[in-house]
């Protein structure tokens, strides 16, 4: 089986989550989020670095998925956002993990079928198709989100991406 990690970037809380994969087959290892402290903005940079690096340290990943940049309403949150993506990203090249994007607009279309979907129908898609009980952060749950979107974007189109995604959730 092959492993993809998926990134969520904040400059507060950066999420992530680890999948295993053989064809269209999931398996859940890990998911949890990076909180960064009450300090300067760069030294919450560094936390992230950090907190990245200590992730692959644990566990190996064949490929890092991470959402594609979007533009923010606000200029400066948008910086924001862009350097702890920076910074997160900094630290899975410093592995030598390859690095794929997909945008928002993907994700949710693969997984739920529009890409209008709220981040609660993603994180209802996430729990089932990896069968997960209980409850979980949505930064948790976007980057599980973003990793099954690249293991159904590796051999298919959006369409059948989503009907395979249906078809495995009702296989069960």
């Amino acid at each position: 089986m092959k492993t993809v990690i998926g990134i969520d970037p904040g400059s507060r809380t950066t999420g992530y989550g680890l999948i295993a994969y053989k064809g269209t087959d999931l398996r859940y290892i890990a998911s949890g989020c990076i909180k960064t402290q009450q300090k300067s903005f760069f030294e919450r940079l560094r936390d992230i670095y950090d907190g990245v690096d200590l992730v692959l340290s644990e566990y190996t990943a064949d490929v890092c998925a991470v959402e594609g940049v979007f533009m923010a309403d606000n200029p400066n949150s948008a910086l924001k956002l862009g350097q702890a993506r920076g910074a997160a990203l900094a630290a899975v090249l410093s592995r030598e993990v390859t690095i794929v994007e997909h945008s928002a607009r993907q994700v949710k279309k693969v997984l739920v079928g529009t890409g209008k979907a709220t981040k609660q129908q993603v994180q209802y898609m996430v729990k089932n198709l990896l069968r997960i009980d209980g409850t979980m952060s949505t930064d948790a749950s976007d980057a599980l989100a973003i990793a099954i979107c690249h293991v159904y974007s590796i051999k298919t189109d959006t369409k059948s991406q989503h009907n395979t995604v249906l078809r495995d959730l009702y296989r069960r």
